[in-house]
């Protein structure tokens, strides 16, 4: 369905032997779309069907073929992250706002 709020459930299978894997299509009420892929537990959003779609299969991709990595120190700078915080950050050490 496409209407707000409604949803399709699209189940495929391959001839690659892969196990079949179940995509939900939600309209939200603002408009925009959710994609997400029951089997993983992955879910995406975009203006239209076709970019949640897109997205979802981006997301699918990068943890598939491990094409995501850790930003560089520079990357990190350059976003206005200082990398020593962040190391921390990542350490299991609570936030002093957690505390």
């Amino acid at each position: 369905m496409e209407s707000g709020g409604g949803y399709g459930t699209s189940t495929e299978s391959n001839t690659n032997h892969r196990p079949s894997v179940e995509i939900t299509l939600t309209r939200n009420d603002d408009g925009w779309w959710t994609a997400r892929d029951e089997t993983r537990g992955l879910t995406t959003q975009g203006e239209t069907r076709d970019e949640a779609l897109s997205n979802l299969d981006s997301v699918i991709d990068a943890i598939e073929n491990d094409t995501g990595r850790p930003p560089t120190d520079e990357e990190l700078r350059e976003a206005g992250i200082d990398p020593e915080t962040n190391r921390r950050a990542g350490s299991g050490e609570r936030p002093d706002v957690l505390e």
